[in-house]
C-alpha cells in the first residue's frame, strides 16, 4: 500500500525502529526491496536519488514504483532522494511521489531555510511530507554517487556536522517533516572505520522532536546502528552495499562453471542477492 513519509517514520520512532530506504534505479532492485519488506511485513521507502537520472530517468522508474507500492502487502513510501531542482521535486509530486527531499545543505544557512521552506508549503498543499537536511554527509571516493568527496582530514571535523541548536532554529522556520543530519556517516564504500559522533544525534532530537534521517547507512556496526535509533533516527538511506552485494552475487554467478549464460538467469541471480540483503538490513533497523 502506498504509505505517507511523516505517518510511517512517527509510528517507527515511537517504536524505536528505523524504517529502510533503498535507492532503486532499476527494476530488479525495485523488485527485491518489495519482496524483502513483505517477507519481513515491515514498511519500506523506496526512493529514486535526482543524481541518478543518469542510470534511469525519474519519468521512467517513478511510475514503477508507485505502480509496486499501491500492489505491496506493507507500507510503502515512494520518495524523491537528494533533490537538488524545483523541477524535478514538483515533478515528483505530480507522478504521486509521496515525499520529497530537498538537499540545500550546500547552500548558506539562510537560503538553506528559504528554499526548503518554498517546498514544504508546496508539498505540504499536496500531502507530500519533505526532508531536508542539515550539515554536510560526504562521499567516499568509492561508489556512492551522491553528495561531495571529502578530503582525508575533513572525515570527522565536527564543523561540518549539524548543530542543534542551529537545526532547531531550521526545523522551526521551515516546518519539515525529517531532517537528516550529519554525525560522521559517509555515502559510498568507507575507507577508514566511521567514526560517529552519536550523542550528537541525541542532542538534535532533543532540540527538535522530529524523526531524524541518516544518510550514509551502508556499512555501519549493527550496534551503532541501534544506538543512532535509539537517539532519534527514524529513517536510514541504504544503497551501495546491496548495491555491492548484487554486483557480488552475479560476478560469482559468470565465475562458475557455466556452459551457458542466460540474461534471465542473470537477474533472478542478482534479484536474489539484492533481496537477501535488503532482508538482513531491514533486520537490523527494525531491532527483528
Amino acid at each position: 500500500m502506498l504509505a505517507d513519509l511523516k505517518e510511517v517514520l512517527e509510528k517507527a520512532r515511537a517504536e524505536k525502529q528505523a524504517v529502510a530506504a533503498f535507492n532503486v534505479p532499476n527494476l530488479a532492485m525495485v523488485r527485491a526491496a518489495i519482496q524483502a519488506a513483505e517477507k519481513v511485513n515491515q514498511p519500506v521507502i523506496l526512493q529514486h536519488a535526482e543524481g541518478h537520472g543518469s542510470l534511469i530517468s525519474l519519468e521512467e522508474i517513478g511510475p514503477i514504483m508507485i505502480d509496486y507500492a499501491k500492489r505491496s502487502k506493507v507500507p510503502v513510501v515512494v520518495h524523491l532522494d537528494h533533490g537538488k531542482t524545483f523541477d524535478a521535486m514538483v515533478q515528483a509530486m505530480k507522478l504521486g511521489f509521496t515525499s520529497v527531499m530537498i538537499d540545500a545543505s550546500d547552500l548558506p544557512f539562510a537560503e538553506n531555510i528559504a528554499r526548503t521552506k518554498e517546498i514544504v508549503k508546496i508539498a505540504h498543499s499536496l500531502g507530500v511530507s519533505v526532508e531536508a537536511e542539515l550539515g554536510h554527509v560526504f562521499t567516499s571516493s568509492l561508489g556512492g554517487g551522491e553528495g561531495r568527496a571529502p578530503d582525508d582530514d575533513q572525515i570527522g571535523d565536527t564543523d561540518i556536522y549539524t548543530d542543534p541548536k542551529q537545526a532547531k532554529e531550521f526545523v522551526d522556520k521551515t516546518g519539515v517533516d525529517c531532517l537528516a543530519v550529519a554525525f560522521g556517516t559517509v555515502h559510498g564504500i568507507y575507507l577508514k572505520e566511521p567514526k560517529l559522533d552519536l550523542p550528537r544525534v541525541k542532542a538534535i532530537y532533543d532540540e527538535v522532536k522530529i524523526p531524524l534521517v541518516m544518510h550514509g547507512g551502508s556499512g555501519v556496526e549493527a550496534a551503532d546502528y541501534q544506538t543512532a535509533i535509539a537517539n532519534g533516527i527514524a529513517k536510514i538511506n541504504y544503497y551501495t552495499y546491496t548495491n555491492k552485494a548484487g554486483a557480488s552475487a552475479l560476478k560469482g554467478y559468470f565465475e562458475a562453471d557455466q556452459s551457458d549464460v542466460f540474461l534471465e538467469e542473470c537477474i533472478e541471480v542478482t534479484t536474489e542477492a539484492l533481496k537477501e540483503d535488503y532482508v538482513e538490513a531491514i533486520k537490523i533497523f527494525s531491532g527483528l
